[in-house]
């Protein structure tokens, strides 16, 4: 059996998400399912974008964590968009928003 194909995963997540360790929440979660991307602040102060790489599982997974926050958290909303995997990232880390 093959290997799964990559793919790509870009999320902005709305809600209550910066300010409260939601990046490092994510940060962990992306290491822990060997994802590569990064985890960013957007400028509007209350959304965060994650774009993440790795086979499909792993990223419908992070997907969940991202719709559940951690605990001190709100998330009102998370729009996701697939895309096709680049191989740019070496592993995840924390961005920031490009203006």
């Amino acid at each position: 059996m093959s290997e799964p194909r990559p793919a790509a995963l870009r999320a902005i997540v709305r809600g209550r998400v910066q300010g409260i360790g939601f990046r490092e929440y994510v940060l962990t979660r992306a290491g822990f399912l060997e994802l590569t991307g990064y985890v960013c602040n957007l400028p509007d102060g209350r959304s965060v974008e994650v774009v993440a790489e790795g086979v499909r599982p792993d990223l419908e997974q992070l997907l969940d964590y991202l719709r559940e926050g951690p605990r001190m958290s709100r998330v009102d909303a998370v729009d996701a968009e697939w895309r096709e995997a680049t191989g740019a990232y070496d592993g995840f880390g924390v961005g920031f928003a490009r203006s």
